[in-house]
C-alpha cells in the first residue's frame, strides 16, 4: 500500500490575536487569518512555500487554528493525504475506524473529511486538488 504523509497540522484556539501573537513571537510562524467566510481560521506557516503554495522542504509542513467549538476536538490533530477520498474512506471504515460527515471541498484546497481512529483521534484526510 502506497504510504499516505502528514501534510498539515492543526489546533483549536479560543482567541485569535492571542494564539497569531504567540506563534508569531515563539517560533516566527506566518499566521494568517481567513475570517469568517473559512470560520475563523488561521493558516500557520512554519516553512517556505513556492508559487503554487507547496513546500519547499520536504519533510515540513504547514498548519492551522481553528475555533474552538463543542463539536470539534478539543486538542490537536493531523491531516492526512490521500489520492482518493472514497477509497481511503473506505479503507478507514474497514480498518475499525469512523468517518465524521461527508467529504466537503476546500477551494483550491481539495476534498476534505475527517475521522475518529480506532484510538478515538481525530485526524483529517485532504485529497489535494488536482493542478
Amino acid at each position: 500500500m502506497k504510504q499516505n504523509p502528514v501534510v498539515h497540522f492543526e489546533m483549536p484556539y479560543e482567541n485569535p490575536q492571542r494564539v497569531s501573537s504567540f506563534y508569531s513571537k515563539a517560533f516566527g510562524w506566518n499566521m494568517h487569518a481567513l475570517g469568517n467566510d473559512m470560520d475563523n481560521y488561521i493558516l500557520a506557516g512554519t516553512t517556505e512555500v513556492d508559487d503554487d503554495m507547496m513546500i519547499k522542504e520536504p519533510g515540513s509542513i504547514n498548519g492551522g487554528f481553528f475555533l474552538k467549538k463543542p463539536d470539534l476536538p478539543p486538542y490537536p490533530s493531523v491531516v492526512i493525504s490521500v489520492d482518493n477520498i472514497d477509497e481511503a474512506m473506505k479503507r478507514v471504515t474497514e480498518a475499525g475506524g469512523k468517518i465524521n460527515g461527508e467529504p466537503s471541498e476546500i477551494p483550491g484546497i481539495g476534498k476534505f473529511v475527517a475521522l475518529t481512529d480506532t484510538e478515538g483521534n481525530y485526524v483529517g484526510m485532504l485529497q489535494p486538488e488536482k493542478k
